[in-house]
């Protein structure tokens, strides 16, 4: 086995956190880099060790990546040569686990949880195992939704990456119609396979997951499937703001839309966004920096 390498930097867990978060919103982020971030110590929590996994020696662009997860205030970035090793299989087992309400996504390298929604996603595809901020809110934001009552007959996920929020929806509504789509084809392999790990059928009918390559929902699968009751848009807030008019278009009256990639900061933006087209909050989660939404479209059109 060829000999891989690791960025590493021991950091606050927010801080962790907040560039786990960042790196998922990185639309062209190089999926040779593998992010995990863990507690060192558990006598001590908040201290956090951060490690960047790659299959050759880090480039200075590769450390430039890295260091601007942090924003301003990035951490020394120590590389160090790991021989002999898989890092892949290494990179897996430091991705823990994590739970967002009944959910618990893991990579392939941790065991299953009989106990709850069991959803399983490789390392290596890191913006998408619930890691992140935005993509746990989601989760978390989907199992209040079904706590609250929701009944959903027809959902998308736009922007959809490794699948995670199209299987979690599928999950809490097993006989909905469900659509997903990204503007990324390489997409379209990496959902396959990780719809096959999680026993999802791919296709058309109740119960199925049909898949498109989509710039937003300017797609005529997309457009031929609405409306929706529910919309998932985990992406960032510019484009959030700049689709308001076509997702809430395309929910039925009284439907849902969840929206998360926005910074608290970048809330009231996207959310006046929406409410020009009708759409009011229903309710509203924070996980660190980052804002999660649940919209309610206007039931008079």
């Amino acid at each position: 086995m060829s000999a891989s390498w690791k960025l590493r930097a021991e950091v606050a867990k927010p801080v962790a956190e907040a560039a786990l978060a960042a790196q998922e919103l990185v639309p062209d982020w190089d999926a040779d880099i593998v992010l995990t971030a863990c507690e060192i110590d558990e006598q001590h929590p908040d201290d956090w060790l951060f490690e960047a996994w790659l299959p050759h020696e880090p480039t200075p662009a590769d450390r430039e990546a890295v260091a601007a997860l942090f924003a301003n205030d990035a951490p020394d970035l120590v590389a160090e040569q790991v021989p002999d090793t898989d890092w892949v299989t290494e990179s897996q087992q430091r991705v823990t686990p994590i739970r967002a309400g009944r959910f618990h996504v893991h990579t392939p390298d941790h065991p299953a949880d009989p106990n709850a929604v069991d959803l399983v996603i490789p390392a290596s595809q890191a913006f998408g195992t619930g890691q992140h901020a935005t993509t746990a809110g989601c989760l978390a934001m989907l199992d209040l939704m079904k706590r609250e009552g929701a009944s959903i007959r027809h959902h998308a996920d736009i922007g959809t990456g490794t699948g995670l929020l199209a299987f979690a929806a599928m999950r809490l509504w097993p006989n909905a119609l469900a659509t997903a789509s990204d503007i990324d084809p390489v997409c379209a392999g990496v959902l396959a396979d990780n719809a096959a790990s999680n026993r999802i059928n791919l296709g058309g009918a109740r119960g199925e997951l049909l898949f498109t390559v989509a710039d937003g929902m300017n797609d005529p699968l997309l457009q031929a499937r609405a409306p929706f009751d529910l919309l998932i848009a985990n992406i960032l807030a510019g484009p959030l703001a700049e689709m308001a008019e076509d997702l809430c278009a395309a929910v039925t009256p009284g439907g849902s839309i969840v929206l998360a990639g926005l910074l608290e900061t970048q809330e009231a933006r996207v959310r006046a966004a929406y409410r020009r087209q009708g759409a009011r909050l229903a309710r509203r989660l924070v996980k660190g920096d980052w804002s999660i939404l649940w919209l309610r479209t206007s039931r008079i059109r």
